[in-house]
C-alpha cells in the first residue's frame, strides 16, 4: 500500500505537511506525529494550514509548531487527512502555493471513504478507508517502515484514533483500531494524561456558557424532528470563536435530544460562504455532505458552499429527508 509514496520520502530533505482548513484532532494530531517520525529519520519537516489552529485543538502538544505563513520550498509534500480541493481553498489561492504543488511530488495520506479527489494537481494518494483516522494510516506506515515511534509520536497517533472514534465508540471502530490504541500505549501514550489536559481547554468562561445558552434556544427542528440544525450568523464567529468553536459548543447535544437523527451547525461568512458541520445518529453524515460538494465520515462530516442561509435550508431538508429514508427503508 506504501511502496509508491517511499521513494519520494526518501528522496527529499524538506518536507512539507498540509492540513486542511477545518483542522480537526485528526488532522492536527496526525500531522504532528508524522512530523515526529520523519524528523527521527533525518527530514526537517514544516507543519502549514492556512487558519489558526482551534483553542480547543491546543491540549495537543506541538500545535503551536504549526505556521500560517507558505514556505515556499519544499522537495516533498505531504496533505493529511483530506482529498478536497475545498478544504485547501486558502492555500490554492497562494500564487507560490500552487506553482510549488505542481512542481512538487505531492503524497495525500487520508481515510476517507466514498471520496474521489479533485485536488487540482499530480499527487500520489493512500487512502485506506479500512482505517478509523490518518493516525492509523501512519502507525501503518511506520510499522510497516521499521520507523521508530517516540512516545510523542505514539501520543498524538492516540489522540488521532480517539478524536475520529469519539474515544473509540463509533460503529466504525473495528478489533484492529483497539490493538492500534493498545500498542500506542504500549509505545508511551498516556491516555490519563491527555484527557485531562483535553479537560482544562474544554474548561469555558461564564460569558461562553452564556452564549451556549442562547445557541440552544436558536435550534430548529425539522422532517418531525428528525434533523436539528442551528445557525451561526459572522457576527457570532467574530465574537466567540478565537476562544471557542460555536457549533462544538452544541453540535453534539443536538445530536443527543430525542428523535433527532441528524444535527447540523451552518456558519455564514460575509464574502457567501456557508460551511455545515455535521453529526449524525444514522450512517449518513458523508453522503448528506456529499450533496454539497463535502465529504467526511459516516457520522461526522462537512460541506462549504457559496449561498444564501435561506436557499440552503430547503435544500438540506430535503437532502436530509432524502439520505434517511434510504437509510431506514
Amino acid at each position: 500500500m506504501f511502496d509508491k509514496i517511499i521513494p519520494p520520502i526518501h528522496d527529499a530533505q524538506n518536507i512539507l505537511i498540509i492540513q486542511a482548513e477545518n483542522p480537526d484532532g485528526d488532522s492536527l494530531a496526525s500531522a504532528l506525529a508524522l512530523d515526529e517520525l520523519l524528523e527521527n529519520i533525518g527530514k526537517k519537516v514544516t507543519l502549514f494550514c492556512a487558519i489558526d489552529i482551534p483553542k480547543y485543538l491546543r491540549y495537543i502538544t506541538g500545535w503551536d509548531r504549526v505556521v500560517s505563513d507558505w514556505p515556499n520550498h519544499a522537495d516533498a509534500i505531504i496533505i493529511v487527512d483530506t482529498s478536497s480541493k475545498a478544504l485547501l481553498e486558502k492555500t490554492l489561492q497562494i500564487p507560490s502555493a500552487q506553482s510549488l504543488l505542481e512542481r512538487t511530488p505531492v503524497i495525500v495520506l487520508d481515510h476517507h471513504a466514498d471520496v474521489t479527489s479533485d485536488l487540482p494537481f499530480e499527487h500520489l494518494s493512500v487512502n485506506d478507508e479500512a482505517a478509523v483516522s490518518t493516525g492509523e494510516v501512519i502507525y501503518d506506515l511506520a510499522v510497516q517502515q521499521h520507523w521508530t515511534v517516540t512516545q510523542q509520536a505514539a501520543e498524538h497517533m492516540f489522540i488521532s484514533l480517539q478524536a475520529d472514534t469519539l474515544g473509540l465508540t463509533t460503529p466504525s471502530t473495528t478489533a484492529k483500531s483497539y490493538q492500534v490504541a493498545a500498542d500506542l500505549v504500549a509505545l508511551g501514550a498516556v491516555p490519563a494524561d491527555i484527557e485531562l489536559r483535553r479537560r482544562e481547554y474544554m474548561k469555558k468562561p461564564a460569558d461562553i456558557l452564556a452564549y451556549k445558552a442562547e445557541l440552544i434556544q436558536r435550534i430548529e427542528y425539522h422532517l418531525d424532528g428528525k434533523l436539528a440544525t442551528v445557525h451561526i450568523p459572522w457576527a457570532d464567529i467574530q465574537a466567540y470563536s478565537d476562544r471557542y468553536n460555536p457549533s462544538v459548543l452544541v453540535l453534539d447535544e443536538m445530536r443527543l435530544v430525542e428523535g433527532v437523527e441528524i444535527a447540523i451547525a451552518i456558519k455564514t461568512y460575509p464574502d457567501g460562504k456557508l460551511t455545515g458541520k455535521i453529526r449524525s445518529n444514522l450512517p449518513i453524515a458523508h453522503t448528506v455532505a456529499g450533496y454539497f460538494g463535502g465529504g467526511g465520515h459516516e457520522h461526522s462530516a462537512g460541506f462549504k458552499i457559496y449561498e444564501s442561509i435561506d436557499e440552503l435550508l430547503p435544500e438540506l431538508i430535503s437532502g436530509v429527508d432524502k439520505a434517511v429514508k434510504a437509510e431506514t427503508i
